[in-house]
């Protein structure tokens, strides 16, 4: 148990380093949420990036429940979590879904809401995405899966920005599950 803690504490360390140097800023933005705030967060720098997406992927599957038979994500946010982490799953014999969630339903072909293999109906699914600040596109994702009889019991996320994100998701009966809150940036 104590290698499994060393490694997963030293990835912890390199991603934090990591997104420290490519992905926050201080400042004054505006959130996709429409809140105000000095601190910005995109960690598509470190997700995009091989070794950045590699310590993701191995942190996320470290942390996923092991009962959920795929990961899906809200496009464009999360297409690289939810490849990556297939990806990782794979490469550790474990098989291991993935799903992309349109932002609006395609009008053509078959109108699909969901991107990827067909599961069964009742299929365990963990949400993944990059920051989670009111967890407002997080709930629509969670939202369109059970639509599709998906269970959902779980969000991971890169950062928490601990503004109401987790209570929301809460009254969703979702626990989220976050490598790292904003407080670890301060």
């Amino acid at each position: 148990m104590g290698n499994f803690s060393e490694k997963y504490d030293s990835n912890r360390a390199k991603l934090l380093n990591q997104l420290i140097e490519k992905s926050y800023k201080k400042g004054n933005f505006t959130l996709s949420s429409g809140k105000k705030s000095s601190h910005y967060l995109n960690c598509k720098p470190v997700s995009l990036n091989g070794e950045g997406l590699n310590l993701i992927s191995d942190l996320f599957l470290d942390l996923k429940d092991s009962s959920s038979k795929a990961v899906a994500g809200l496009t464009l946010g999360a297409d690289p979590l939810v490849s990556g982490l297939i990806v990782k799953a794979a490469s550790q014999g474990l098989e291991l879904n993935g799903l992309i969630i349109r932002k609006e339903i395609k009008k053509y072909g078959t109108k699909a809401g969901v991107e990827g293999p067909i599961l069964e109906e009742g299929t365990m699914v963990t949400v993944l995405e990059d920051v989670v600040t009111t967890a407002g596109s997080v709930i629509k994702a969670i939202k369109k899966l059970r639509e599709n009889n998906y269970i959902v019991e779980e969000v991971l996320s890169i950062v928490d920005r601990q503004e109401g994100g987790c209570e929301a998701l809460n009254n969703e009966n979702v626990k989220l599950k976050s490598l790292f809150t904003i407080k670890d940036f301060l």
